[in-house]
């Protein structure tokens, strides 16, 4: 146990390239979880950005690895991992809340290539940003504005395949943000978020994006490959109307359905189980 300990702790101080060389793929799981546990307790900046940096050696390597598809953390609570249905992309993300400056957001996308090509990888980072996401332009990978996404599917449009997520965004104090995303990669393959895919009323957007109270939750998922749910979200008061800091669900249920090659608002579907 002491021999391990003082390996831990040589190795948060060791250059880039050397700490990823001395993770094994079987000792990752394990030292992950002791940086994440050691990144929980600690409040001190500095320290806290260290540990982080150390985390994300780690999983450089282990983004590259044969069996990043197949594999699965288990008992990192703190890290984001889904894998899309057509098992053709795979997402890592986690955010970093920090006291005297901005919090960020750190996210991997994996695509999966043809048997014996390479899988591409795509390293983001953003910084907290109280500002709204723009529903009305793309963002492309150096634009990204900082989620944690918790759901996708693919959907091929005009023979390219691209994938809506579902995320959160906790850059507001004061207000959370739920957003479906429209993942695209260009034919060199380069990132491209948002589609002009949401209809409400004669308002198209590249994106939707709600608004709520961080203090409220709000729920947002797929219903099926064609329909995302979610509550329908109302100001406190009357005379809030114009501030989402004071919003929150009010237990009815609205819905993006893809209808015609377009995501269009729905308000008030029954949300029961069908």
């Amino acid at each position: 146990m002491r021999s391990y300990f003082l390996y831990f702790i040589f190795f948060i101080f060791l250059p880039a390239e050397l700490a990823k060389s001395q993770v094994s793929v079987k000792e990752t799981p394990q030292v992950l979880e002791e940086l994440y546990d050691r990144l929980i307790d600690n409040y001190n900046d500095n320290e806290r950005i260290r540990i982080n940096d150390s985390i994300r050696m780690i999983l450089d390597g282990y983004v590259k690895s044969d069996t990043v598809f197949s594999h699965r953390f288990t008992n990192l609570r703190y890290l984001g991992q889904i894998v899309s249905p057509d098992s053709l992309l795979k997402i890592i993300t986690w955010n970093l809340v920090l006291g005297n400056e901005p919090g960020r957001y750190f996210c991997y996308f994996i695509r999966k290539q043809k048997p014996g090509i390479k899988n591409l990888i795509y390293r983001l980072s953003a910084n907290y940003n109280e500002i709204p996401v723009k529903t009305d332009t793309t963002y492309t990978e150096p634009e990204w504005y900082g989620a944690l996404y918790y759901d996708l599917k693919p959907y091929v449009i005009d023979n390219r395949c691209c994938w809506v997520l579902l995320g959160i965004d906790y850059g507001n104090a004061l207000i959370s943000r739920k957003i479906i995303e429209v993942l695209n990669f260009t034919p060199e393959d380069a990132i491209v978020f948002g589609r002009k895919w949401f209809v409400s009323g004669e308002d198209k957007k590249y994106r939707a994006v709600f608004e709520y109270a961080s203090n409220a939750m709000m729920s947002l998922k797929f219903r099926s490959d064609n329909s995302i749910i979610f509550d329908h979200l109302v100001p406190f008061s009357p005379s809030m109307k114009e501030d989402h800091q004071y919003y929150g669900p009010d237990y009815s249920s609205d819905a993006y359905n893809f209808e015609n090659g377009l995501w269009k608002l729905i308000i008030n579907v029954d949300a029961r189980n069908q």
